[in-house]
C-alpha cells in the first residue's frame, strides 16, 4: 500500500526537554523532504591487505528534514501566524545551546512519534503577483533520534 505524503504530521517544540513539552503542529505545509544521511562521516579503513578494494566504516550518523509550504495566519485579528511556524522561526534565531529545540513527526496511523533534538535554518519567503507567500525551515538533527508514544 502506498501512503499519502499529506498524511504526515510535524510538530515543533522550543523546549522538548521541559517536564511537559509544548508541541505545536506546523500548518500550511505542502511538501517535506527527509534526508536520512545528512552530515554522515566515514573513516577510510583501506590497507594494503584490501587488495585494491575500498574499505570504510560509518563514524557519524546524521539526518535533516525540510518542511515547505505557505505562511499561514489566523483569519481574524490579531492575524497570528501558525504556532508551529512561529516556533520554528523562533528557534532559527537562536545560537549555541539555546538553538536546540525539538521536532517530532509521524504518519497519521503510526503509534509512535519520531523525536529529534534539532536546530533550525529558516528558509526564504517569497512569491509572485498571483502567489501566496512561501515559508520553509530545515531541521538538522543533533544526537540520536528517540520515539514517544502517540497519546
Amino acid at each position: 500500500m502506498q501512503i499519502n505524503a499529506r498524511d504526515w504530521k510535524f510538530e515543533v517544540s522550543e523546549d522538548p526537554t521541559a517536564g511537559v513539552p509544548v508541541w505545536a503542529q506546523v500548518g500550511g505545509l505542502e511538501t517535506f523532504s527527509l534526508s536520512n544521511s545528512e552530515n554522515e562521516e566515514s573513516a577510510d579503513t583501506t590497507t594494503f591487505e584490501s587488495a585494491g578494494h575500498s574499505e570504510s566504516q560509518a563514524m557519524q550518523r546524521g539526518a535533516s528534514i525540510k518542511l515547505e509550504g505557505k505562511i499561514k495566519r489566523a483569519a481574524t485579528t490579531p492575524f497570528a501566524q501558525d504556532a508551529g511556524q512561529v516556533a520554528a522561526d523562533n528557534l532559527a534565531e537562536l545560537i549555541g545551546e539555546d538553538s536546540l529545540g525539538g521536532i517530532r513527526f509521524r504518519y497519521v496511523t503510526d503509534t509512535e512519534w519520531t523525536v529529534w533534538t534539532a536546530w533550525v535554518s529558516k528558509g526564504d519567503n517569497g512569491g509572485g503577483n498571483n502567489d501566496k507567500t512561501t515559508w520553509s525551515a530545515t531541521f538538522t538533527r543533533s544526537g540520536a533520534a528517540t520515539t514517544a508514544t502517540v497519546v
